[in-house]
């Protein structure tokens, strides 16, 4: 059984840490992401998180109920840090276009972190913020709410499985992605025209494109798709 969570006020009564600092939520998760950064998606344990706070790895369960719940407040982090960079303009696709990219961004900037948490449902303040702030974008365009939702769930979706996808990558090491990308000339365009015509025909394209991120495009797609529908919900 988890250990229950202490609260706030009880929290704060807490003597410092070896290092002197006075430990937080906030203070907490921040180190995760370093440690996350260092040692992998795997490498987040309780005795590492704790040696690198100065911390008893006990001392963590006054915070969070287990590293699971950890594990979604790095993730709430993450999606606030999108939400924070991002501002409306009343226009709805410049809107959604730019809170997609905001979202891939904060999760492709701390890869490992993004791996363990991209698809996992925080529960917490700051997703469901953004998740407010998608269905209001998309429910002010003129969706009714069973499309603005079905929209939504495309747009999250996509924008978490992207960025997994992505962070997977800049996840590996310099050698490793350095391999996968040379791929595409190594192997791909050397394939005779013969027995893959259709691959000996785009492999110079296929060379340039296929080492960067798919996102952008398919995320014009899905507000193509969503644009097709507030037109129709107009007429």
């Amino acid at each position: 059984m988890a250990k229950p969570v202490v609260r706030e006020a009880a929290r704060r009564r807490r003597r410092p840490t070896r290092s002197g600092t006075v430990l937080s939520e906030e203070i907490i998760v921040g180190t995760a992401l370093r440690v996350l950064r260092e040692h992998g998606s795997t490498g987040l344990t309780a005795r590492r998180l704790g040696a690198a706070l100065g911390a008893d790895p006990s001392t963590l369960y006054r915070y969070f109920a287990g590293m699971d719940d950890l594990t979604r407040a790095i993730g709430d982090e993450l999606m606030g840090r999108a939400l924070e960079g991002w501002t409306a303009t009343g226009d709805w696709r410049a809107d959604l276009r730019a809170l997609g990219r905001a979202i891939h961004a904060s999760y492709l900037a701390h890869p490992q972190a993004a791996v363990l948490t991209a698809s996992r449902v925080t529960g917490r303040p700051r997703e469901i913020a953004v998740d407010e702030t998608i269905l209001g974008i998309l429910r002010g365009a003129g969706l009714a709410d069973a499309v603005a939702v079905g929209v939504y769930h495309a747009f999250i979706d996509q924008s978490l499985a992207f960025a997994a996808l992505d962070a997977g990558s800049l996840a590996l090491t310099e050698e490793a992605r350095t391999g996968d990308e040379e791929m595409w000339r190594s192997t791909y365009a050397r394939l005779p025209a013969e027995s893959h015509p259709n691959i000996a025909a785009t492999a110079e394209l296929l060379a340039r494109r296929m080492p960067h991120s798919a996102y952008p495009m398919a995320l014009e797609m899905l507000l193509d798709h969503a644009a097709a529908r507030v037109a129709r919900s107009g007429t």
